[in-house]
């Protein structure tokens, strides 16, 4: 028998698991990539008796891969927020599910742990833009200010390391950077006592001096659109940018489009704080979308369709 870890590579892929493994730990083999390779049970071969962890990855995308798995005799698993589909009702599959807006992975990990590890779960929160969620939580715990700030920036940061088109992109393989994070029950000591944030945070500032250099491609009190250009800098900031917009205008949804060394965008969407729903329901009208309901993308939407999709962006949000 063998433990299998697929985890999404970004900040509440990584305090979900984290979360777990503190709770149970296992000598397991992890499947992960960068934020939007979400068709990581393809990579998964597990046989009879074998036991497979996933997070914070959409059970829709992952429907064959799942099957496959669960004909094979293997057990499974399942914490998301993201569309689902039709869930298979099998008894190799156990799954917790909610695609409830002012949630994520990192948050019913929490609820399932009855808050045994409740500060990764508001790193992993704060790390998916969910600050609402995040401080709720914290303040039920207790935590100061000065300590969710920390938290805050900290999820930022490991959600940042996880964009970019390909693992080069990024400062740290998603792997890589669980494994420096297991060891610490209490991420004030991870950040202590680690250069991960130092690292993260001087490579996080340059790139946001050069987004924040960009015009809008279109601009409206609901709606805003920005495209970014084919380079490693644009890559990784594209998501964390968009949060970034979220928070300073609640009442506008927002898209950065960041174009792609093949052709085509790589597509990123935040619905308004102020009603955080649609997102998904927009990128899953075109090939490759899909996300959840505050915050959605689409791999590789092709250049004929660009204004399609600005065109329908609109539509949706305003």
């Amino acid at each position: 028998m063998q433990y299998i870890d697929v985890f999404n590579g970004d900040a509440d892929g990584i305090c979900a698991l984290h979360q777990l493994r503190l709770s149970q730990a296992v000598d397991s083999c992890l499947v992960t990539g960068v934020k939007r390779d979400i068709n990581l049970l393809e990579k998964v071969d597990a046989a009879e008796t074998d036991q497979v962890m996933v997070l914070d990855i959409s059970l829709d995308r992952n429907h064959s891969s799942l099957q496959r798995i669960l004909d094979a005799g293997a057990t499974v698993t399942w914490f998301d927020h993201h569309f689902a589909g039709e869930i298979p009702q099998h008894p190799g599959l156990t799954a917790h599910i909610n695609t409830s807006a002012d949630v994520c992975t990192s948050l019913l990990v929490n609820g399932h742990l009855s808050g045994r590890h409740y500060l990764w779960a508001i790193t992993g929160a704060f790390g998916d833009n969910l600050h609402d969620s995040a401080r709720r939580l914290a303040e039920t715990h207790g935590v100061d200010i000065e300590l969710q700030n920390q938290l805050a920036e900290l999820g930022m940061l490991l959600n940042y390391n996880g964009y970019g088109a390909r693992l080069e992109d990024l400062c740290f393989h998603p792997a890589d950077l669980y494994r420096r994070v297991a060891p610490y029950e209490n991420p004030v000591d991870f950040i202590a006592e680690t250069d991960i944030m130092e690292i993260l945070r001087e490579r996080y500032e340059t790139d946001i001096q050069q987004a924040a250099s960009l015009e809008a491609e279109y601009l409206g009190p609901r709606a805003a659109v920005y495209l970014l250009p084919d380079a490693p800098w644009a890559r990784r900031i594209g998501g964390v940018y968009a949060n970034m917009l979220a928070r300073a205008n609640p009442q506008r949804a927002h898209a950065l489009l960041t174009r792609r060394e093949q052709g085509g965008w790589l597509v990123s969407v935040r619905a308004s704080l102020d009603d955080p729903t649609g997102a998904d329901e927009l990128c899953r009208r075109f090939p490759g979308g899909g996300g959840r309901k505050g915050a959605a993308g689409i791999n590789e939407l092709p250049d004929d369709r660009l204004t399609e999709f600005i065109d329908a962006f609109r539509k949706q949000f305003e």
